[in-house]
């Protein structure tokens, strides 16, 4: 039998043990569960879904069958949680693009707003209308403030619902508001006399922006001197547009945000 050198033999072993390895490296994929650098694209139409264990989709992002991109968050029992897109109203198939939070009981709590894009939808906020001395029992026949207040405007249609009692004679009632020095009157109706009268006014904000301060004043007149008025304010606040006819009309200028003197932004 030939001589073979130990040191020969153990060679072979380990070139063939090397090969092994190289050749099970090369079969092998690497972990299909981790994106360690680069880019993940999903595109032309794709969606991006996590499911959780009972097949509730609890996270969705790509486009949606209204054919915009969206991004949606849900909780685990399906009910969404914030919303990016997909949202378009029966019969309108405009892409709006609205961001949504939403309750655990699924109403929607915050959101901007669906026809105009420069406001708040909800929540609602209120108008800062304050009582005068000439809310009650005021006798001119000149216009007075009964409530007045500097507020600044969130939401896109302003609506104050009120209620004005007169004595004999009967009075007049009117809304105006006042931005940027230019005075417009809201709305202005008769009171009958000897009985209340009440109002709801619901108006655009028109060229009004976001976070623009107005003074407000709902104000009241005898329409026979000497006979009482007395105006009684229910309800103030700005609402989200129900409609597109309810879009405000744009501000002469978007870059300026004006408020009082004094108001809680100056030096």
């Amino acid at each position: 039998m030939p001589f073979v050198p130990q040191d020969v033999l153990d060679r072979l072993t380990a070139l063939e043990r090397q090969v092994r390895q190289l050749t099970g490296r090369a079969q092998m994929r690497p972990a299909m569960n981790q994106v360690l650098n680069g880019d993940t694209v999903i595109g032309e139409g794709g969606r991006l879904i996590v499911r959780d264990p009972d097949g509730t989709a609890t996270f969705e992002t790509g486009v949606s069958s209204s054919g915009d991109y969206y991004t949606t968050i849900r909780r685990d029992d399906g009910r969404n949680a914030v919303s990016v897109g997909a949202n378009t109203y029966e019969g309108d198939d405009a892409v709006r693009q609205m961001v949504r939070l939403w309750s655990r009981a699924g109403d929607r709590i915050v959101m901007d707003d669906y026809y105009s894009d420069r406001f708040l939808g909800r929540p609602w906020m209120p108008l800062q209308l304050h009582p005068t001395n000439e809310r009650g029992r005021y006798t001119g026949t000149n216009y007075a403030e009964a409530w007045s207040g500097w507020t600044p405007i969130h939401n896109a249609v302003a609506v104050v619902y009120c209620r004005t009692y007169s004595g004999d004679g009967g009075a007049q009632a009117r809304l105006t508001l006042e931005h940027d020095g230019d005075v417009r009157t809201l709305d202005e109706w008769d009171c009958a006399p000897n009985q209340w009268t009440s109002r709801e006014v619901n108006y655009p904000v028109d060229g009004l922006g976001f976070l623009d301060y107005a003074y407000v004043a709902l104000s009241h007149r005898a329409k026979t001197a000497g006979q009482q008025v007395e105006t009684r304010l229910l309800m103030a606040l700005t609402r989200n547009t129900v409609n597109a006819d309810e879009t405000p009309t744009l501000p002469l200028s978007t870059s300026v945000q004006r408020q009082p003197e004094g108001g809680p932004d100056a030096a």
